[in-house]
Order: structure tokens, then sequence, then C-alpha cells
């Protein structure tokens, strides 16, 4: 099987990559294919997720303040959350919920929403981990994941973006950031592939083509799943056997690069222990349901999930439901007669 390199990785000074790679360069696949913020915010951060609301029979003016109450709260007025849109990254390790810098990073985090919501990244894994530096991925995927025609694909890329290093506040490549990898030498090329720091790896925000890796989101909860990726343990198949744990290892210089340090869940190099990473965002809904309005939400695991609404412009926000998230899609009826009301889902971390 044949497939293509896509970029840049972020280079380990333990394992050092070229300061070029040929974009378009096919390399041969071996073995069986069967198959920060700088520093954390103060306190807890109060995060105003996606925005939904119902009208029934109001007049142009009400319409029209709705709109600008959406404008005023998305778009940088006093009611703003500090915070941006949130990402959940699943893996059989657990959930990993990501949140991202849209305000300071906003051509950064469009496209990689963009990828989400295509579902290019669906059934995509990460084809390279280096425990103590970072986890990739977003640049490769399996076709018919569950049938015996299973086979490793390049995720679909739109054109690269603007590099956004020196957009808004700068972040620091530490521990739980993420950020886009790219092409050696080529500042402006960020296209699907993403990278989660394992370590800190400020050396990865030095002014040169070959770094300047933008970071576009930070970790705030599931550090846990970052701690597990760090404890996979490196086996050098087939030149050294057996292999130095029953379970996640990372295959090195089997495959060729990209590949050469490929997770495994066992120490057998198929498609079925690859470490696949499902990415949702916090994708809120309203839906009129017999009784009233249906807000639904992929909840975000571990944290409080807040849905809140407000009657009044300027907004005053009263609480409809809090509850903890399970990382499944939930929801509530609204049940009140109210003419309208706007809604929200927040998280509390």
């Amino acid at each position: 099987m044949k497939t293509k390199a896509e970029v840049q990785s972020p280079r380990s000074e333990r394992n050092p990559r070229p300061e070029t790679r040929n974009r378009d360069s096919a390399e041969a696949w071996g073995g069986s294919v069967t198959g920060p913020q700088t520093g954390a915010e103060a306190g807890r951060a109060l995060r105003a997720a996606v925005f939904g609301f119902r009208i029934s029979d109001l007049q142009a003016a009400r319409r029209l303040a709705l709109i600008a109450l959406a404008v005023l709260l998305i778009g940088g007025g006093a009611e703003r959350s500090p915070a941006g849109t949130l990402a959940q990254f699943r893996t059989v390790f657990g959930d990993i919920e990501v949140d991202l810098f849209d305000q300071d990073k906003p051509v950064t985090v469009q496209n990689f929403i963009r990828y989400v919501e295509s579902g290019r990244y669906q059934d995509s894994f990460s084809h390279r981990l280096i425990p103590g530096f970072v986890i990739q991925g977003g640049g490769f995927a399996i076709t018919n994941r569950y049938t015996t025609n299973a086979a490793v694909v390049n995720v679909p890329t739109y054109p690269p973006v603007p590099n956004e290093f020196g957009v808004g506040r700068r972040f620091s490549n530490v521990f739980g950031t993420i950020a886009m990898a790219k092409v050696g030498g080529d500042t402006n090329s960020a296209s699907s592939q993403w990278f989660i720091n394992l370590a800190n790896n400020t050396a990865l925000d030095a002014a040169d083509t070959n770094d300047f890796f933008v970071v576009f989101g930070r970790v705030v909860a599931g550090t846990n799943v970052l701690n597990a990726f760090n404890t996979f343990q490196t086996w050098y198949y087939p030149q050294f056997l057996p292999p130095p744990q029953t379970s996640n290892v990372v295959v090195h210089q089997y495959y060729a690069a990209p590949f050469d340090d490929l997770p495994l869940l066992y120490p057998q190099p198929v498609i079925t222990n690859y470490v696949f990473v499902d990415i949702t965002l916090l994708k809120v809904t309203v839906t009129t349901v017999t009784g009233g309005q249906e807000i639904s939400w992929n909840s975000a695991t571990g944290l409080t999930n807040v849905v809140e609404f407000t009657t009044n412009l300027p907004p005053a926000w009263n609480t409809l439901l809090r509850t903890n998230g399970t990382g499944a899609r939930m929801s509530v009826v609204d049940r009140a007669a109210a003419p309208w009301r706007f809604y929200r889902v927040r998280v509390d971390y």
C-alpha cells in the first residue's frame, strides 16, 4: 500500500526530523494492514459554549435585539466568556476536552472545526507518538474500517492556512496544548494534522521556518489520557524482541516516515490495534418537541455541564439544568410557555 507524507512534524531532539520534506513524496507501508494560555487562568474558567434560541411571534425589533444579543455574546461584549469552542477527543483511554482559542487564533481554529464538521477526521488515528514529546494525528484515516477491505488513506485536505503564531496572544508549546503540524521550511503550510504536547516543548516556539508551531487550544480535562500516552514504550520491532510490554507500544522505524513512530494498543501492527481518535464538538441544537423546546448537546466528560436561558435584554441567565457530563449526547426539554428564550450551554472547569 502507498500513502503520502503530508507534513513536517515537530522534531524531538531524541528523534530529529529532516529540515525539509517533500510534500508529495510517497511512503511505503510494510507488514499487515488488515485490519498556555501561557499559564492557567486563576480559578475556574466559565465557558459559554454554543448558543441556540427559539422565537415565537415577536415584533421585528425584538428579533433584531435577539440577533444583537447573539453578536454581543459571541463577538466580544461584556457578557462574553473568555473561553472558546470545546472540542472532544475520544480515545480508548478516555476523553480529552480541549478549549480552542477562537479569539486569538481564529483562522487556525476555524480550519480545525471545518475538518471536524466536514467528517474528514472520521475514523482517523494517531500515526505518531513519542512519549514525553507529542502525539500526532489528523493526517490519516481508515476506510471500510470494520471490514476485510480496511485500508489506510490520507485525510483529504483543504488549502493550507496562514501561520497565526504572532496573531493575538502568543501561546507556548507546553504540556497539554494542541498545535498544528506543517511542512518543514514552510511556515504557512498547516492543513489537517495536529499534535498535542506531552511535555513542555518550548523549543517548538522558535522563530524559524521549521518551528513557529501555532498553539490553538489547551486541554482542560483528560490530562490522565495524556499521561497514559506517556507510558507507552518504544518497540524496536523486529530487531529487538520480545516487545518491552504486552500493551501500549510505539513501533519504531518498522514503517517508513511518517509512520516510523506508530502507536499500537498491542504489539501487533494491524489496524485493529491503532489508536483511533474520534473528534467532536460541544454542538448545541434546539428543536421543537411536544410540550416544549429540546436543547441537546455533546456533553463534556467529567465536567459540570450547565444549560441556561434568558428572557431579558441584556441577558440575565437562569439555570435550566446542571448535570455531570458523561461524554454522550445529552438533552433537556424546556416546557415553559415564555414567548421567546435564548439558550446557552456552558461547562465549568
